[in-house]
């Protein structure tokens, strides 16, 4: 009897069911037609040969998919900085294409995404480094030596891979000292801030690739900012390096919850969409501390105006140091923790912060002290005039911009060991280093040999 009114019930569903999917056995086949133009598949059958690994990356891409091609992102106007016909196929035509894609390109159809980054800390990498005489002098002078032909190797190498550069353009190319790099705050000739394959490497533009914490740890490591190591030593890290290569990652933009994932990426927390949050590419929105400074202040500047200023003006500031963060550092925090809510309890969510913030408080104390004590040899006349030189100088820059960094980053991101030993063990170390150096010289009026 009960099996009797279960298929019963089981044959009303079935025809409820039908009743609002139509006949299933006449389903039309859709056609939707996104054939390219025969000029933008001569492209792809040319570097198919030419440079057969970025036409296997496009196919294996969203564009590949839905026919974007290689001339909706390389085709430019004729007055366009970039602009060049560079390629046999094009010359002497009215076609003219750029080695070169900026972020205004990409905002054709991510308008809201380059938004985000262009308010982010990430916007100006570049050109703080531009605007910063101390950085030209380290890496022209210091590093480069001053070498008529050499001096530009060391930024070329290494500082613009990351930072990014104000890319130079000679003869529809771009010069060697300034491309290529995947520098996250390229600054392009036609005003475009950004660099969008830092994070998905063209040209499959992987949003898999860019959740995972490789990413962020090509530029996110080494003494300074040891992120990626800090990330490692975290429980979020013991977790992704035990399972991370079995989760789920191409969930679209807003969708990528806990479920898909165990543990928290960089991606995750600076940047998804999580229960009410809505993903961003700003990601300096959620921090609460400028944590990378000589001494930390809470983030209430408004927007990041280096890159803003650059747009209006072509000129490379300073901007604002604190920026990044339009509604505040409380703002921040609180969009943080309720990332940070998803997974733990709000104990151990306000617990953490707590104690997190503490020492970074713990380490403006050091940085308070140790500046003072320089500020006052400079003003004394008991620097040397090459600070590179100057071990005062040096003990000074090692306790901010290397065990500093790493104490608050540390602590901020859950990593024990770069929060102690490689953070406050060694600032405490410092300072003592520092304050004997300078009770001597201030005794003696003399800077030792």
């Amino acid at each position: 009897m009960l099996k009797k009114y279960m298929l019963s019930m089981l044959t009303a569903s079935s025809m409820l069911l039908a009743a609002h999917v139509g006949d299933l056995t006449s389903v039309k086949t859709i056609k939707i037609d996104r054939d390219m133009s025969t000029l933008a598949t001569s492209c792809v059958e040319c570097h198919a040969k030419t440079s057969p690994g970025h036409v296997n990356d496009w196919r294996e891409s969203r564009h590949g998919h839905v026919g974007v091609s290689c001339l909706d992102c390389h085709v430019v106007k004729k007055d366009n900085p970039m602009a060049g016909q560079n390629c046999d196929g094009i010359k002497g035509t009215d076609v003219y294409v750029s080695i070169l894609v900026s972020p205004k390109t990409c905002a054709k159809c991510h308008p809201n995404e380059v938004k985000e980054f262009q308010n982010s800390g990430h916007a100006r990498a570049a050109l703080q480094v531009k605007a910063k005489d101390s950085m030209q002098k380290m890496m022209y002078h210091y590093e480069g030596r001053d070498h008529p032909t050499l001096k530009e190797a060391p930024s070329a190498t290494g500082c613009i891979q990351c930072h990014g550069a104000i890319i130079e353009v000679k003869d529809g190319r771009p010069t060697a000292e300034t491309w290529p790099n995947y520098g996250i705050g390229n600054v392009y000739p036609d005003g475009g801030i950004g660099n969008c394959k830092s994070c998905h490497s063209g040209h499959k533009f992987s949003i898999e690739e860019s959740r995972k914490p490789a990413a962020c740890g090509s530029c996110h490591l080494g003494p300074d900012h040891p992120d990626k190591e800090i990330y490692d030593n975290s429980m979020h890290g013991h977790i992704f390096n035990t399972e991370g290569n079995t989760w789920k990652y191409d969930s679209a933009p807003d969708a990528w919850e806990p479920g898909d994932y165990r543990a928290p990426t960089c991606a995750t927390c600076h940047m998804s969409g999580i229960g009410s949050l809505k993903s961003t590419h700003n990601v300096s929105k959620r921090l609460r501390w400028n944590i990378w400074a000589p001494i930390s202040k809470h983030r209430d500047g408004g927007y990041e105006t280096a890159a803003h200023e650059y747009m209006k003006t072509g000129k490379a500031t300073k901007g604002n140091a604190l920026a990044g963060n339009i509604k505040g550092s409380d703002a921040a925090r609180s969009e943080m923790k309720q990332v940070c809510k998803s997974c733990h309890v709000s104990t151990h969510t306000e617990n953490f912060f707590k104690m997190a913030d503490k020492h970074v408080e713990l380490y403006n104390t050091f940085a308070h002290d140790a500046k003072k004590m320089v500020d006052e040899l400079k003003a004394k006349g008991l620097m040397k005039k090459d600070i590179w030189a100057d071990e005062a100088f040096n003990t000074w820059y090692h306790l901010w911009h290397h065990e500093g960094r790493r104490m608050r980053q540390g602590a901020l991101m859950g990593a024990p060991d770069y929060a102690h030993w490689h953070g406050v063990f060694e600032v405490q170390q410092d300072i003592r280093k520092l304050q004997g150096i300078y009770d001597k010289r201030m005794k003696t009026g003399k800077i030792e040999d």
